[in-house]
């Protein structure tokens, strides 16, 4: 395994972290489907023993559940790994997801993904969609995070789907250690301003949704088909004429892969990791196998012409 530091004040992190989503399991609004317990314990520990020392998980995932799982898989190596999760994002009792980013609210969420992960302290705590629910602005949510970080409880800063204005507004309380946008060969937006932000300001970045919610896996045709309880039945990309287009594109893109005897999923990481901002590649992950197979991916190094003709094909 590789490492990184994250951002100019952060700790190191593998090149590669563990994407916690759809462990969490099914049950509710953006859920991958049903998991199996075990196979998540699994995971963890085949990510382990590959070296990978960044788990990155959210309150949200599984409504509790995905926190609960990562928790028992590291309660042995805990001061091994830097651990990741997310608040701001709440339920009720009929499982409604809305968006909280009070100081209130993240302090209490903090407490209760302590519980959760048997922890005292979380690596770096991160806001996971900017609120515009209760209209909180990103100068309290930040100052609520101060407040857990000197309080030993959190001891990095980080947010999840911000943007430039909003990491500005946080700023102006405290150093944010990361931001963790989606970032991946068919979504390159962020390429353009934010990241070169990023690095002027020594912001890490976490990206996440490298494989495109499974789009760069490979294995996608246009009759791929996700079951009901899958977020992705009801998303453009993977459906319709936007699964089509995708699905062109990966076929251009396997020849590129071919090229450097490598996978297409370890094209789409290698590609993520050629950007100097990035500190680590989010791969989420179901089974030993979604981490396994893509390390080799840290040993691919493509060239600016490679680059380039990438980004024609996601642009195509």
């Amino acid at each position: 395994m590789k490492y990184r530091k994250l951002g100019k004040n952060g700790p190191e992190l593998s090149v590669i972290g563990f994407g916690s989503w759809a462990i969490g399991g099914g049950g509710w609004a953006s859920a991958w489907g049903e998991q199996d317990d075990q196979l998540s314990l699994d995971s963890v520990r085949a990510a382990l023993d590959a070296g990978i020392t960044f788990y990155d998980t959210a309150a949200v995932y599984g409504l509790g559940h995905s926190e609960e799982i990562i928790g028992k898989a590291l309660k042995g190596d805990r001061d091994k790994v830097v651990l990741a999760t997310k608040c701001g994002l709440v339920w009720n009792d009929e499982k409604q997801v809305s968006k909280n980013g009070t100081f209130d609210s993240v302090i209490r969420e903090a407490e209760a993904s302590l519980r959760r992960l048997g922890t005292d302290y979380i690596d770096l705590y991160q806001m996971h969609w900017p609120d515009t629910d209760q209209n909180a602005p990103a100068e309290e949510t930040m100052r609520a995070m101060d407040k857990l970080v000197q309080d030993g409880k959190v001891r990095y800063v980080g947010v999840s789907n911000y943007n430039i204005p909003l990491l500005e507004q946080s700023l102006t309380v405290r150093h944010v250690d990361s931001l963790q946008p989606p970032y991946s060969i068919l979504r390159p937006a962020i390429e353009k301003e934010l990241l070169p932000y990023c690095l002027e300001k020594g912001i890490g970045v976490v990206g996440y949704s490298s494989l495109t919610s499974g789009l760069l896996s490979g294995n996608y045709t246009y009759d791929t088909k996700f079951d009901e309880g899958d977020w992705r039945s009801r998303n453009a990309a993977h459906t319709g004429e936007g699964l089509r287009k995708n699905v062109d594109r990966v076929e251009k893109l396997k020849e590129i892969a071919a090229r450097f005897n490598i996978t297409m999923p370890q094209l789409a990481i290698a590609y993520v990791l050629a950007h100097p901002a990035l500190t680590s590649a989010i791969v989420g992950v179901r089974k030993p196998s979604h981490i396994t197979s893509v390390l080799p991916a840290i040993d691919v190094t493509l060239d600016e012409a490679t680059l380039i003709e990438i980004r024609a094909i996601a642009a195509s």
